[in-house]
Formats: structure tokens, C-alpha cells, sequence
């Protein structure tokens, strides 16, 4: 089409009128069907000139990457994009004359956070450099199957190494344990013979019931050592062995009211001040109540360990589309973004005694509902965990999304 304009063009004088208007409606057809394709796309298309001035940008990019109100052609493209770390990354690269591919970035788009992946690169027209191409692609959902499937596989492997491993161990731990209070009654009665023998002595806090004393204060460690190692093995049991579910209909509200009620003391003592923002008309959805409660359970207490100069927990629910979504959001020291994508992965922890499998649990309980969750953190600031769960079928006919009113209270 290009070619033929310019031939066209060149005959311009001996054209009739009619020639003319028909010439110029098939490029503006042509035009109009190169803007329905860029318009089509799935990816976001930005072109700047030689001076970095915005002058193309199709409906995808329009929609997720904020930009500014100006004209096209009027600012610079960083001047116009209300996202500061993208915009700084534009006028970067822009200046330098970069080609950068696939950079990332979290882009809150209409109030939520999307992924987004930005590729910068020459727009070369005949042979010379006349502009910039920035292509922009959503990757949140791609990255989201990937953490998904490298948990479902360190969950594989954690069958693997932990079925044969658990049960190696745990006998010892069973073994050490016995012995150790064996130890325990021996001492206490060579004690008490000891003392009898040397009435004078049982008094005497420098003589040998010192020695007595660091002998128990001794094996106190080696039992607490032997409760946890024997707690890590429960855990790699539980997350390697089947779940039998037993799915009842319920309201999960009455679950998250109950189980706040049982750590409201725990809360009160962390001086925590716990919200519940519960959707009054949620529907009724198929879970198992200890699972459930286990998986609510380990969330919570890991917000509370989060604040330890205490802090604020709310606690939400509310109807989505085809499901419904638990947050559980506390205003603690946050997660770096580092290892947010590697909390939910078997033996992953930043604590000096935790077996890093409290989250690889919950994630094996929500996914044994058909359901996901997701973390959205920020360092300093907080934590917000997001479950969905499938609402049945027969409820989904039955929600109405008009009208509804939710319950907010303290507990």
C-alpha cells in the first residue's frame, strides 16, 4: 500500500478527482484496518518519535499501563506514564539509546496489581532509526502457572525425599526419647539416694546439686531438641501423606469468626487489634472444617509473629464471579519481594526454628479445595494473603450481587 501511494503521488497532476477521493478512501480504509489489528492484539504497542514523544498507542497498552492525558506527540513518553519506577526505566533507556527486552515491572492497573514484562526497541525505517518501539506483554499470569507448577513439584519431591525419610527418623526420636526419661528417673533416684546418704549435702546449692542441676538443665535441652525434631517429622508426614477430606456444606464466615474468637487472647497479648470484614450474604461452599481451620490457623499465627510490636489483622470475605476470596491482611515487617515467590515451597523459611513447611501446607489444604491463594507483600509495610474457593454450582444461581451490605466489626 505504501509503494502504491508513493507511485500515486508521483502521478498526482494527471489524476481526476474522482481518482483522487477513491485513492484517499482506500488508504483511510487501509489506515483504519492496521488500527483495528494494532487495536487487536493481545500485547501492548507504544511508538515514540526521534525525540521520544508519544505519537501510537494501541487499546492494550491504553488500558494497562497508566498513562497521562496529554496529546500524542505533545510530551515525552516518561512524561506520560503516571507509573514512577516504568516511567524512570523509559527516560533511562530512552536517552541512552538502549535496547532492553522483556524488563519487568508490577503495574497497579485499575486497582490491581498485573505484571507486566517491556521490551524497548529501534523502529528502523528504511535503513535509519526513526523512532522507538516498546512492546508490553502481561506476564502475571504466565509467572503464576510457573510458581504454580514449581510448588506442585516441590511438592512432588517432597513426597519423595520425606516418605522414606520421616519414618527413618522417627523411630530414633522415639528411641532417644524413652532412654532420655529412663535417664531422668535413674538420676532422680540416685539423687535421693545421694542426699539420704549425705543429709548435710541437700542443702548445699555449690556442692553437688549444682552439678545435679546442670545435669537436668542438660537433658531439658536435649528433650526440647528431640519435641522438635519430632514436630518437623509430623509436619513432613502430614504434607506428604493423602488428605481425606471430608467436604460439608458451610459458611466460612462462622469458621473465621470462631477461629478468631480462639486467638483473640493470643491477639490481645500481642497487643494486635484483629478486623473482621465479613460479606453478610456470602454463599455456601463445600470444605473440610479442620483442614480449613488448620490452613486460616497458620496464616494467622504467621501475622502475628509478622507484628511483634503488634499491629492491625483484618480478616475479609466477599463473593466473586464463580468463587469466593478470604483475605488475611496484617500490617507487619512484610516479605521481601525476593522471596515471594518462594514462601509457599517446601523447607523455604526465614525463621531460626521453623521447618518451612507452615505455608507449603496451607497451600497443599487450599489446593486440595480446587482453590488458590496468592501474597501480595511489601517490605515495612505488610502482608495480604488472597484464598479463592469455589462456590457449588447449584449456589452460583443463586447469588445476587445487588444490593449487598457487609458486616464490619472488631473482635
Amino acid at each position: 500500500m505504501r509503494q502504491f501511494i508513493k507511485r500515486t503521488l508521483l502521478k498526482l497532476n494527471k489524476l481526476t478527482g474522482d481518482q483522487i477521493r477513491d485513492i484517499l478512501m482506500s488508504a483511510a480504509a487501509e489506515i483504519e484496518r492496521l488500527e483495528t489489528v494494532l487495536d487487536s492484539l493481545t500485547d501492548g504497542i507504544l511508538v515514540c518519535d526521534t525525540e521520544h514523544n508519544l505519537i501510537l498507542a494501541n487499546k492494550y497498552a491504553e488500558r494497562f499501563l497508566p498513562l497521562g492525558c496529554d496529546e500524542p506527540g505533545n510530551a515525552p513518553i516518561w512524561a506520560m506514564v503516571r507509573d514512577e519506577p516504568v516511567a524512570e526505566f523509559f527516560e533511562t533507556t530512552l536517552m541512552n539509546g538502549d535496547r532492553v527486552e522483556e524488563r519487568e515491572f508490577d503495574v497497579e492497573t485499575k486497582g490491581k496489581q498485573r505484571l507486566l514484562s517491556f521490551s524497548v526497541l529501534p523502529l528502523v525505517q528504511d535503513h535509519q532509526v526513526s523512532g522507538s518501539l516498546i512492546h508490553i506483554e502481561d506476564i502475571t499470569e504466565k509467572r503464576g502457572k510457573e510458581a504454580r507448577l514449581r510448588r506442585m513439584e516441590s511438592l512432588a519431591s517432597l513426597t519423595t525425599l520425606a516418605a522414606g525419610v520421616a519414618h527413618e527418623i522417627k523411630n530414633p526420636l522415639g528411641s532417644l526419647s524413652i532412654h532420655i526419661q529412663l535417664i531422668q528417673k535413674a538420676m532422680a533416684a540416685n539423687q535421693e539416694i545421694y542426699f539420704k546418704a549425705h543429709p548435710e549435702e541437700s542443702a548445699d546449692q555449690e556442692g553437688p546439686r549444682a552439678y545435679f542441676n546442670l545435669l537436668d538443665t542438660y537433658i531439658a535441652v536435649v528433650n526440647e531438641e528431640i519435641d522438635r525434631l519430632n514436630g518437623i517429622v509430623v509436619d513432613f508426614l502430614f504434607a506428604v501423606r493423602p488428605m481425606n477430606m471430608d467436604f460439608r456444606e458451610g459458611n466460612i464466615n462462622t469458621l473465621i469468626t470462631e477461629l478468631t474468637g480462639f486467638v483473640g487472647f493470643e491477639l490481645e497479648d500481642a497487643h494486635i487489634r484483629c478486623i473482621l470484614d465479613l460479606a453478610e450474604e456470602l454463599p455456601r461452599i463445600d470444605f473440610d472444617e479442620r483442614f480449613m481451620k488448620q490452613a486460616l490457623l497458620n496464616l494467622i499465627k504467621n501475622a502475628i509473629a509478622a507484628m511483634p510490636s503488634g499491629g492491625a489483622l483484618r480478616v475479609s470475605t466477599e463473593p466473586g464471579d464463580a468463587e469466593i476470596i478470604i483475605k488475611i491482611c496484617d500490617t507487619g515487617i512484610g516479605i521481601p519481594e525476593k522471596n515471594l515467590s518462594k514462601i509457599f515451597e517446601p523447607y523455604f523459611t526465614t525463621k531460626e526454628t521453623g521447618s518451612g513447611l507452615g505455608l507449603t501446607l496451607v497451600f497443599k489444604i487450599i489446593r486440595e479445595h480446587q482453590g488458590e491463594i496468592t501474597v501480595k507483600s511489601k517490605a515495612g509495610e505488610g502482608t495480604c494473603f488472597s484464598i479463592t474457593l469455589p462456590i457449588p454450582q447449584k449456589e452460583r444461581r443463586l447469588i445476587s450481587y445487588e444490593g449487598e451490605a457487609e458486616a464490619i466489626y472488631e473482635v
